[in-house]
């Protein structure tokens, strides 16, 4: 296998999130920089609280992101025991799995594509009629999710777990702009639509244009986890480096055949 050698790779995925990227772009002899361009800040919502409070009425309770596992057992750390035995836990992908089974609980359902289409397609074979759904997340998500369980006759309860907002501090974000800009970056990742849309409305006017001008022509690679994160690029004209299994690590290994 190729390594990343003499390579720069950027990573714009909140700050808690780039542990493993960053571990095997050094680890493949690659310079990393962590720009974030999302910030994630865990709420504490009256209906989140609800949604603990009333555990024990849920069918199923779906998890797109770790995040959401990690705000809904701070507000309900007794969820374990709340939930009914009949309950079901479906999760997006199997890095939200083993956060739910480091919290003492184990996913029934993992889709094999790691996308809210990905999951409604398991459902398809569920009767969901009035079963009631429990969905912590962020509301900035698409959703696709909560509308497709809802047209198959479920009772929905769509929550804010946590907020996905612009950084604060845009330092190293700064950088990140003017090292595309400069050339000064080999390829930038993206694990999520707002990853990419984000980085591009915290930039105006020429600098826009200037940093659009070497992601477009491949100067700078971009690397999409997967065809939702693709398609946000796609309308920048961008084109994009995507893998076949929708992972940081199957990502990075695709971006490091083709470097």
């Amino acid at each position: 296998m190729k390594d990343f050698k003499g390579k720069r790779i950027a990573i714009t995925r909140p700050l808690e999130r780039s542990e493993e990227a960053v571990h095997m772009i050094e680890e493949y002899r690659g310079e990393v920089l962590v720009a974030p361009t999302l910030e994630l800040v865990i709420t504490n919502t009256k209906p989140l609280k609800d949604l603990c409070k009333n555990a024990d009425t849920l069918d199923w309770l779906i998890f797109t992101s770790p995040t959401a596992i990690l705000s809904l057992f701070k507000h309900c750390p007794d969820l374990k025991d709340r939930l009914n035995r009949q309950c079901k836990i479906a999760v997006i992908g199997p890095r939200t799995a083993k956060y739910l089974e480091e919290h003492g609980m184990q996913a029934d359902l993992i889709p094999a594509d790691y996308t809210a289409e990905g999951l409604l397609e398991l459902f398809e074979k569920i009767d969901l009629k009035d079963k009631v759904i429990g969905l912590p997340r962020t509301l900035a998500a698409r959703d696709v999710l909560p509308i497709g369980l809802e047209d198959k006759g479920a009772r929905v309860h769509l929550v804010e777990a946590y907020k996905s907002d612009l950084p604060k501090d845009r330092v190293k974000v700064n950088e990140l702009i003017k090292s595309i800009i400069n050339r000064e970056v080999d390829a930038v990742t993206f694990t999520s639509t707002l990853t990419a849309s984000n980085l591009f409305e915290m930039v105006e006017g020429e600098d826009k244009e200037n940093l659009l001008e070497p992601l477009r022509s491949g100067e700078v690679l971009v690397a999409a986890i997967g065809p939702v994160t693709a398609k946000a690029l796609e309308k920048y004209d961008i084109p994009t480096i995507s893998p076949k299994e929708y992972t940081v690590k199957a990502m990075l290994e695709r971006l490091m055949f083709v470097m």
